[in-house]
């Protein structure tokens, strides 16, 4: 395995594998207002939801590894304590990108990335009209974490309104994980999209409690067959089937289809003899 050690690399590198380690990330498309009022829209993938009562979102507008600056969107939460945050999805991610140009001061990337401004009714930063949703946020803290270049700030927001786009929910009016056809951040210039082609789902075992690894039979925890997916799959359910258990490669395959398809009941119907 090969081993870093953070204050042996430089910062770009160290940027660099963390970036694409640490990844899909979710995109936050931030926009603020300077103390005159000004418009700024930037893009950050340091972004996650951290609360949910109170709701409490949070980005990190990173000081520039290059040259150590921070940006103007930090220098607006400063002076403005409130921003929008918008979710990012396929359909304008080509325009998310062009808002992470860094133009000069006072220039309104809503107009260079041919976003839409739309008033918020309880901040004074725009709406993005095109984003599946957009949040509306009071700032409750900027946590500064150094003054190198490449230090974070992280910018604690609580959310006060959130505006969705009809067009994004299905017909129970939830948001619709397909139809949104989200796309995050990856390392270097990639992204991942996620749309039905590869959406899947993983039953959490919260309520009810999975056998566990230690407790599948010796024909199947050890098969050469099966990876570490389909036994976490077999080992989710909460009884172990009676019966003997095919240590055959071929019924174990069988089997494997039917977990691809997600079929646990029947693939361990297969397993028994």
């Amino acid at each position: 395995m090969k081993t870093l050690i953070p204050s042996e690399i430089t910062s770009v590198q160290l940027q660099t594998v963390m970036q694409t380690a640490i990844s899909p990330r979710p995109i936050a498309l931030a926009s603020t207002v300077d103390k005159d009022g000004n418009s700024n829209l930037s893009p950050f993938s340091f972004f996650n939801m951290f609360s949910t009562v109170p709701p409490v979102l949070i980005f990190s507008p990173s000081r520039r590894v290059r040259d150590n600056t921070t940006k103007h969107t930090l220098e607006n939460v400063l002076a403005v304590p409130e921003v929008v945050i918008g979710t990012v999805n396929f359909p304008i991610v080509q325009q998310i990108s062009l808002a992470s140009t860094e133009y000069g001061d006072g220039v309104n990337e809503f107009i260079k990335s041919g976003l839409t401004m739309r008033e918020a009714d309880l901040v004074q930063p725009k709406l993005i009209e095109e984003c599946p949703v957009n949040f509306e946020c009071k700032v409750l803290e900027i946590k500064s974490l150094g003054d190198q270049g490449g230090a974070g700030n992280l910018v604690i927001c609580e959310v006060q309104k959130i505006h969705i786009r009809e067009e994004y929910l299905d017909e129970n009016g939830n948001l619709d994980q397909a139809k949104l056809d989200m796309v995050a951040r990856l390392g270097s210039n990639w992204y991942s999209r996620n749309n039905e082609s590869n959406l899947f789902e993983v039953p959490k075992p919260l309520i009810t409690k999975g056998i566990g690894f230690d407790q599948l039979p010796e024909a199947i925890r050890y098969s050469r067959i099966f990876t570490g997916n389909d036994l976490g799959m077999l080992a989710n359910v909460e009884i172990l089937p009676e019966g003997a258990y095919h240590s055959d490669e071929n019924i174990h395959r069988q089997a494997q289809e039917l977990l691809l398809e997600s079929k646990i009941d029947e693939a361990w119907k297969t397993l028994i003899k």
